[in-house]
């Protein structure tokens, strides 16, 4: 894909952790397509099936099995492989997983963003960073208003609180006395990503995918809580931006930026899922639990001013487009099957839309 973000990842080496995830692999397929040296460094994926598994990624990256808690470890990739560019998603990331364990959700999301930039502060290559944290690291307080990248930051769960701890600790590493040269690092907190490819346990739209497929009742855990849905693509432009500005001027873009849904993607938990249902056709029942003994956020919202206004990012997809794209890629993949090709179809798709909106990273 030529001229996409400025060419600036053609050639390049990054280092992606996490690419085993479902938003890592996504990353790692679009880095491929526009000819960086993708280098990954996860865990095994943790899911069967598994999105990385079934696009065959292991062949075609460089994947290190590995454990972002592993400082030793990771610090012989990035002296390895001397990457350009990192890309911070590795990650503890569900909520009610943090609550069962959250002694090994901050060592994951705390330490081993540490490592990462540890190992970053001593190499002498690499030009941008982008730790991936999430919406939920803002002390939410259930307002109407969306929360913006100076306003407080907390999390009364686990998994928030260890996000937060990790956008806190970066801010740290942002300061150019902590480097002997000029390297850029930056945060971001996406919305409430789903896209194909996703298997993981407890959350949303594999849930709903799985009781399509096998006929059984949709439950639901949070019916009316109000989120800021976002299709997959759409954040990973924003890194994708940013991390491609800090390259070619690393001090300038330093910080934390929101990369959110427009308003009308905050829907209710319940409204999601009957536009989901009803985009795969046929019949489908939602039940609904009752008060949750793990409490999650009821109203999240994002401003991302500062990304539209700095690095001339928006959203592309409406959120039924993104539906859309979404039920294609579970219903062809139990239809038939999604390998590599049919994979950057879906990228293709979505940048062809970006094109037609004329956005900053197109050509």
């Amino acid at each position: 894909m030529e001229g996409l973000f400025g060419n600036v990842y053609r050639g390049k080496t990054v280092l992606v952790t996490g690419d085993t995830g479902f938003k890592g692999t996504w990353l790692c397929l679009w880095l491929l397509q526009m000819g960086a040296n993708v280098i990954g460094f996860a865990l095994p994926p943790e899911t069967n099936p598994s999105m990385f598994t079934a696009l065959g990624m292991d062949a075609q990256i460089d994947h290190i099995d590995g454990d972002v808690r592993d400082f030793d470890g990771l610090q012989r990739v990035v002296a390895k492989y001397e990457p350009d560019i990192v890309l911070h998603l590795a990650a503890q990331a569900l909520v009610r997983r943090s609550y069962r364990n959250p002694r090994d959700t901050f060592s994951t999301n705390v330490m081993g963003t540490v490592n990462l930039l540890e190992a970053v502060r001593r190499a002498d290559r690499t030009r941008a960073v982008v730790n991936v944290t999430s919406d939920k690291v803002y002390s939410n307080r259930e307002w109407v208003f969306a929360y913006r990248e100076n306003d407080a930051l907390g999390g009364l769960d686990p998994y928030s609180s260890s996000k937060a701890c990790a956008d806190l600790l970066t801010a740290v590493y942002q300061q150019p006395t902590f480097h002997h040269k000029e390297v850029g690092i930056a945060t971001v907190r996406a919305g409430n990503v789903y896209g194909g490819g996703d298997w993981a346990d407890e959350r949303l739209v594999p849930d709903i995918v799985r009781s399509l497929v096998e006929g059984a009742p949709i439950h639901l855990r949070n019916p009316g809580s109000v989120r800021p849905w976002q299709y997959v693509l759409e954040p990973l432009s924003g890194y994708l931006s940013l991390a491609a500005e800090m390259y070619l001027s690393p001090a300038k873009f330093v910080g934390q930026w929101n990369f959110g849904p427009v308003a009308s993607n905050a829907l209710s938990v319940r409204e999601f899922t009957s536009r989901v249902g009803n985009q795969w056709g046929g019949s489908y029942s939602i039940v609904e639990s009752g008060p949750q003994t793990m409490p999650e956020a009821n109203l999240l919202k994002l401003d991302w001013t500062k990304a539209a206004s700095e690095l001339r990012w928006r959203p592309v997809f409406t959120l039924d487009e993104g539906i859309r794209e979404v039920v294609s890629w579970y219903q062809t993949y139990y239809l038939s099957s999604v390998d590599l090709e049919r994979g950057l179809t879906y990228i293709s798709n979505y940048v062809a839309a970006a094109e037609r909106e004329r956005l900053a990273w197109t050509p």
